[in-house]
């Protein structure tokens, strides 16, 4: 559950917590940070503390690639500052005695936000949103594998012959699932009881997929929450023998993963897409900002889908989108309306994969919608069928495109400025680059003898 910084004291006198987890998000989307004594983090430690600033330009592999305007050898890798938000306090109830908190990351010398910070990029827009006089809300839904191997085996076995753990689709598949309760249920058990409002999960559509559902919040709860949600699916997959993954693509003949994003404005607690006199329910302003999304998807693409892997689960025929268009409670648009007709209506993006980082989509996409607002952009009518087979809208189809995309785009750059735009296309070339120079089991097999 969430506690107050009384109650957490209160909690480390009696000894009931000794461990607080004092954690920033990195580019990926991952916990980083310390794990504190409490006693010495209710002392003192809870105003801030410090990291090296190259967790903020890394990789997947926490290497240090050059390139970067932010950090480098030259300039020493210096220090953040790790700014807890105390109204994220929360107990960690899979770890005994452990609370955690959520920091802010700040410039050591101004103590300023640092611009290309996840947790900073979301905030920038949702202020944008509030001088127009509203508030996201917004929703994620985390799909992923559970496999019978431990992280530690498939490590040791080079990530081969991985073997799910079941042998067959278990979308809705109550008995499926029950035999994978062991895992499932205290996921659920211990999000709710750290404060996250998880609704349900079940079975996905392929062998071993599970989808969490956390209830809709504001947008840097619904971020918060997805990552630690995320996290603890890790951890307790492995504290059970079994290992969790999010990789949106782990098998060619595989459904893939994804991440779908919900999103809506509200203005005086009062949902703002809505209008009742509308056929479909919807307002003048969600058909601007659902415009701004079409029009600028290609822009933000990168922030969905930020690897090399990402771009191969968009297949047709997968439930996986390929073009950018949007369609009413259609499963083949990239966006979906939802709850037509009702005060829930509401837009889904079904681009995103499982491995996208929340923060980073959610403010592109708010960036996106909010230029659509700006710009007061006309929707087109819906399509109507599968979109699959539609002739427009194809969607940037690889890491590189989607790079190009995202460097080029004035909207980003005027929304997020320019720093953070080019720090994040050296991300993606980063990734480019370190693909390309390895040599893959696929091109071995196929040409070691042929060729």
């Amino acid at each position: 559950m969430t506690i107050s910084f009384d109650t957490l004291q209160e909690k480390t006198i009696n000894g009931e917590i000794d461990t607080v987890l004092v954690c920033i998000v990195d580019m990926q989307g991952r916990l980083m940070g310390k794990r504190f004594h409490a006693g010495h983090f209710v002392n003192g430690a809870y105003a801030e503390t410090h990291c090296c600033n190259y967790l903020l330009a890394t990789d997947l592999e926490m290497a240090t690639p050059d390139g970067y305007a932010s950090t480098s050898w030259e300039s020493g890798y210096g220090d953040y500052v790790m700014k807890p938000d105390l109204s994220t306090l929360r107990m960690v109830p899979w770890l005994e005695g452990t609370a955690m908190v959520m920091c802010d990351v700040l410039d050591h010398h101004t103590h300023k936000d640092v611009p290309h910070s996840p947790r900073a990029m979301l905030k920038k827009q949702l202020k944008r949103l509030e001088a127009m006089g509203f508030d996201a809300m917004m929703a994620t839904e985390l799909e992923f594998f559970l496999f019978e191997q431990s992280f530690d085996e498939i490590r040791k076995n080079g990530f081969r012959d991985l073997q799910p753990i079941s042998g067959y689709n278990e979308d809705y598949a109550i008995l499926q699932t029950t035999k994978e309760e062991h895992v499932m249920r205290p996921i659920r058990n211990h999000l709710w009881n750290a404060g996250i409002p998880v609704e349900n999960s079940k079975g996905e559509a392929e062998a071993g997929q599970e989808e969490l559902n956390i209830k809709y919040a504001s947008a840097l709860n619904t971020a918060d929450y997805h990552t630690i949600a995320k996290n603890a699916v890790k951890e307790i997959a492995f504290q059970h023998g079994h290992a969790a993954s999010f990789i949106p693509k782990w098998h060619h003949d595989r459904v893939g993963s994804s991440s779908h994003v919900h999103q809506s404005l509200w203005k005086d607690g009062k949902p703002a897409f809505y209008d009742a006199d509308d056929s479909l329910g919807m307002s003048q302003l969600m058909k601007h900002y659902m415009a701004g999304l079409l029009k600028y998807a290609p822009d933000y693409m990168y922030f969905l889908a930020p690897y090399i892997n990402s771009y191969k689960r968009f297949q047709k025929g997968s439930f996986a989108p390929t073009r950018i268009i949007w369609s009413v409670d259609n499963r083949t648009a990239g966006f979906r309306l939802c709850g037509d007709g009702t005060k829930a209506v509401r837009v889904e993006c079904r681009v995103g994969g499982s491995d996208l980082n929340p923060y980073l989509a959610m403010a592109a996409q708010l960036a996106a919608g909010i230029s659509g607002i700006e710009e007061k952009l006309e929707l087109d009518a819906p399509f109507k069928g599968d979109v699959y087979s539609a002739q427009t809208g194809m969607m940037p189809e690889n890491l590189r495109d989607a790079m190009t995309s995202l460097k080029g785009s004035k909207m980003l750059r005027a929304a997020m400025g320019d720093d953070v735009v080019d720090h994040y296309t050296r991300a993606a070339e980063v990734e480019i680059e370190d693909f390309d120079r390895v040599v893959t089991d696929y091109e071995i097999a196929r040409g070691f003898e042929r060729a």
